[in-house]
Order: structure tokens, then sequence, then C-alpha cells
């Protein structure tokens, strides 16, 4: 049996989604966690405990299972200070392995705060090192408008060593190796582009009166956020537009806005919770507060049923390494108006699944808005392509090529059935 270790040191795959620190990345190894897991292949992810109540193991699947870890205080910590915390997550990581009896074949970190753990393991254990960002702090910093949201030099420091280390690198979109070549001179032939999956039996068609139903969305035209709180999704440019659509709207009753994201109890010093009283107050100099809600992070559960009750929705980011919310809300069969940034500009179609707009303008966004909302024929005609596109997207076919990366790593392995020989 292939037994892989997947380190995420500052979050946990189970985490709620939507909340700091938590989003595509959590989904992303949870999934792929579990699809691996029904092949055959043992997945221990390794993350820091920030609940002194959680349970060591907990097991979310088939051959799948959480390992928390002691690194620090069991509470929720800012990521640099986790740093001083890592060689502590280190030594308990090897205590597990030896209480467990359990040698792995693979190592594969997650975002730049797994990399010094990931090289750590991988050099002592002598076992391949494969390693995915989800973000890059340096592509970050060229489009932060946002001093708080400038990331340190630490990170990037830590992003280049861990690219110089790792056997393969695994990027989410061509634009994402793009990125890894030109920002960090990063070696191309040991770069591969996987994308990030979405999982089509819970991200699917509903009906919208139900759907609304259930979400308390009204019958009017809806358009829909879902994401961080941060000045880089662009919140405060679709919040523009939506003024600029609803001053020109001459089809009857006005849209709504919904913003799906972030914890309105979040504690004063909570940078997102600043964020979200700063769009709050956007909202009310603009003149559109009564038709914006906030609505705090949902349920992955819960989400399907905010995608079918949008009409459009909306991705205004400054930067995404792939875009997960335009992946789902298409899987939705809801069209998506995005900025043609990142990965957005590889699982957005323009013209077929939405539309793209190249220039941060908040006229130029709600033009493209108001078209799919105004176009009911051409809103169901990109429905239906952005069903049939999301598909190629499935968690399965993710997982297959994940799993055939590790084992063109693996010295003679087989290739049925996830087998390979374990290592140190």
């Amino acid at each position: 049996m292939l037994r892989v270790a997947m380190i995420s040191v500052h979050t946990c795959p189970l985490a709620r989604l939507g909340s700091r620190e938590t989003g595509g990345m959590n989904v992303y190894i949870r999934e792929l966690s579990r699809h691996l897991g029904a092949r055959g292949v043992a997945v221990d992810v390794f993350t820091r405990r920030q609940d002194p109540d959680v349970r060591e193991v907990v097991e979310f699947g088939p051959n799948a299972r959480v390992i928390h870890l002691d690194a620090g205080p069991a509470k929720p910590l800012d990521k640099y200070r986790v740093l001083e915390h890592l060689p502590q997550f280190v030594h308990n990581i090897g205590r597990f392995r030896e209480r467990a009896g359990r040698k792995y074949d693979v190592i594969h970190g997650h975002y730049w705060l797994s990399g010094p753990v990931a090289m750590s393991l991988a050099d002592s254990w002598d076992v391949p090192l494969v390693t995915m960002f989800h973000t890059l702090g340096r592509v970050k910093n060229t489009v932060s408008r946002n001093g708080d949201e400038k990331e340190h030099s630490a990170r990037i420091d830590i992003e280049q060593d861990t690219m110089d280390a790792a056997d393969v690198i695994v990027a989410a979109s061509p634009t994402d190796m793009e990125h890894m070549v030109s920002y960090y001179e990063a070696d191309a032939s040991r770069i591969r582009v996987i994308p990030e999956g979405v999982d089509t039996s819970i991200f699917r068609p509903y009906s919208r009166s139900v759907a609304r139903a259930l979400v308390g969305m009204g019958e009017e035209k809806q358009l829909l956020f879902v994401g961080r709180i941060q000045r880089l999704k662009g919140i405060d440019m679709l919040l523009k537009s939506f003024a600029i659509l609803r001053d020109g709207w001459h089809n009857g009753p006005g849209p709504s806005l919904t913003v799906v994201g972030g914890v309105s109890a979040s504690g004063v010093a909570d940078l997102e919770a600043a964020e979200r009283r700063r769009l709050e107050q956007l909202a009310r100099e603009l003149g559109v507060e009564a038709h914006v809600r906030f609505q705090d992070a949902v349920s992955h559960e819960e989400l399907p049923y905010y995608y079918s009750s949008a009409d459009v929705v909306a991705a205004p980011s400054t930067y995404e390494s792939f875009g997960l919310v335009a992946l789902e809300a298409m899987a939705s069969g809801t069209p998506v108006v995005a900025s043609k940034v990142g990965g957005l500009q590889w699982t957005v179609r323009d013209g077929e699944t939405g539309f793209l707009v190249s220039k941060r303008s908040p006229e130029q966004f709600a033009a493209a808005l108001g078209e799919l909302l105004t176009d009911d024929s051409l809103r169901a005609r990109m429905s239906e392509a952005a069903v049939k596109v999301a598909g190629e997207f499935s968690w399965d076919v993710v997982a297959d090529r994940i799993l055939s990366l590790y084992h063109d790593l693996m010295p003679c392995a087989c290739a049925a059935g996830g087998l390979a020989p374990s290592f140190g």
C-alpha cells in the first residue's frame, strides 16, 4: 500500500470554510485525500492542533485521516507566529510515526508554511517531496493594495527554498506555473499542471425556487460572491459595479447582492472582520446597503444552494492561483463574471461559461454583469455549458493524475492497486 504524508501545518482540511485561513486549499486536501484513500492509498494529513479538545486522530474517509499535533499553544495563531513552532511540529510527527509504526513513501506539502516541515521530513526519511503552494507570496505582493496583506520576506524565502528542493511542484493552472517560473525561476521540468477538482455530486444544479427558499433569497435577480473577506478578492470593486448596475437598471426590480464569507463576530483586531466593516460602510456610501446582504461563511453542504440561487456569481479577485469558487458555481449551473487574472482565466471560458473582464474597471465589470442578468437566453446557454465544462474537473480525474505523479516518483512502482515499496 502506498503511504502518503500530507503536510498542512496552518489549517485543518476539516475546518469550517470561509473563515480566516480556510478556503479552497482545505477542500483540495480533504477531497484529494478521500479520493486517494478510495484508491487504496493510505493518507495521513498532519496539521497543527488549534483546539485543545480535538482528538489527535480523526478519520474522514477510507484510508484517510487527519493527525492533529501540538506546535505551540492549541489555539489559532498568525501564520508567521507559527514559524517558531515548526521544529516542535516536525518532532511530533516523528514521534507519531514511531508510535504508529508507519513509514511513508511520499511527502506532499501544501502552502508555504508546510515547506520547512516537508523538506526536513523528506530529507530525514529519504523520500520524494511533492509540493503545492495554492497561492504565491511574490505574486500576491505585486497586486496587494493593503499593506496589512503584504507577505513577509520569510514567506518568499521559504517558497524559493521549497521550489528548489521539491522533486515535483504541482501547479493548479498554466498561469500558476508561469508565475513560478517568472517570479521564482523554478525549473519548469519539475512542474506538473494538475487542476483542483469539484465534487459534481454535491455541486450541481438545484431547483432555483427551492434553493432560494432555503437560503432566504428573493425573487429579484441575484448576484453572489463567495470567498474570504480580503482586499485581494476585489469585493470593493464589486460593490461599485453593483451600484452602477442598479443605477442604470430598467428591467423591473433591481438585483440584489449576497456576499458569503468571513464571520461577523470576529475580534476587532481580525483583518477580515475589519475589511467586512469597511465594505459595509462602502455599501452605505454607495447607497446600496439595503440591497447587499453580508452572510457569514456557510458549510460546504450549504454552498450548492447559494450557487443555485444566484443568477450570476462574481469573482472580482486581483489574484487567484486557481479559482475554486468559479468552478463550483459552474458545476451548479451558474455563469461567472470574473477578473481576467491567474487561474480564473483558465477555469472560466470567456463567452462560453461566463465573462472575463480584463481591466479593473467597475464600469466594465458592471456591463458584463448586466449583460448576463438581462439576457435570459444567454444565461441559459452559459449555464448549460458551465455544467459540462465543470465536469472536466472531477475529483476522480484529479486523484488519478496525482496518483500517477506519485507512481512516477517511486522506483519499481506498480501501476495497479497503488502499490509501491515503503521507505525510511
